[in-house]
């Protein structure tokens, strides 16, 4: 697993203020994992270019999108607490 500085977690849909503002506060050794309805910005893969993202499987497979992420980009349970661990700090929005 990688590490981070900071890994922000992210539960709101990408039309939500704090979509945004999440992503302008990301520096380049941040990481973003989207969690409930924040995984829908999967469908906005434009504005997550560049980043360090993660999706949580539960919640992609609840909205009918694990077919649309790399297998390498989501996320079990499991997979969720080594990387909170591995951060050195972690936000949730």
């Amino acid at each position: 697993m990688t590490h981070l500085k900071t890994l922000h977690i992210l539960n709101k849909p990408p039309e939500h203020g704090r979509f945004g503002l999440c992503l302008s506060g990301m520096g380049p050794d941040d990481g973003l994992l989207m969690i409930e309805n924040g995984v829908l910005g999967v469908t906005h893969s434009s504005r997550l270019n560049n980043r360090q993202w993660y999706a949580l499987r539960p919640d992609l497979d609840a909205r009918g999108l694990l077919s649309q992420v790399s297998a390498d980009r989501v996320m079990s349970f499991d997979d969720m607490v080594e990387l909170v661990g591995s951060a050195e700090n972690v936000i949730s929005w």
